[in-house]
């Protein structure tokens, strides 16, 4: 059971890295601007689409694991290491700035990982493959 706390303590922090990362990617959805606008608006909603899905996997696998998933933004800002974005930068800022907040996530992932079941550690599996091709994409535009 000790483990299995750990785990979810491990979960509940990704969970709130993710959804600050969810929100600043949404944000910057919404305020990037420069010759390459279109591109990254749609790049950068693809990304937040597939991280507010995963959110909800997260958060249930915490539950499955016997304990409350966090909720609300106090909850998360404790929980989360991320800090928030920057509207006012360039995009390449912005760029930069998500590609070092998606290798976070996977170190987050990582720790969660330690002593997971099987099918906590899918999960985790999973978030640390879409982290790694959402910063491949990143890095790739940045060029």
């Amino acid at each position: 059971m000790e483990t299995q706390d750990k785990v979810a303590g491990e979960l509940s922090k990704l969970l709130a890295d993710t959804y600050a990362v969810y929100l600043k990617t949404h944000g910057y959805h919404w305020n990037v601007r420069g010759m390459n606008f279109h591109a990254l608006h749609g790049m950068f909603m693809e990304q937040y689409t597939e991280m507010w899905t995963a959110i909800d996997l997260v958060a249930e696998r915490i539950r499955a694991l016997g304990q409350l998933a966090p909720q609300g933004y106090a909850a998360f800002a404790r929980l989360s290491s991320i800090k928030d974005g920057d509207p006012h930068q360039d995009a390449a800022g912005m760029l930069r700035e998500l590609v070092a907040d998606h290798e976070a996530l996977i170190a987050a992932a990582k720790a969660a990982r330690e002593g997971a079941d099987d099918v906590t550690a899918a999960v985790i599996d999973a978030r640390i493959d879409a982290h790694q091709k959402h910063a491949w994409m990143l890095r790739a535009t940045l060029g």
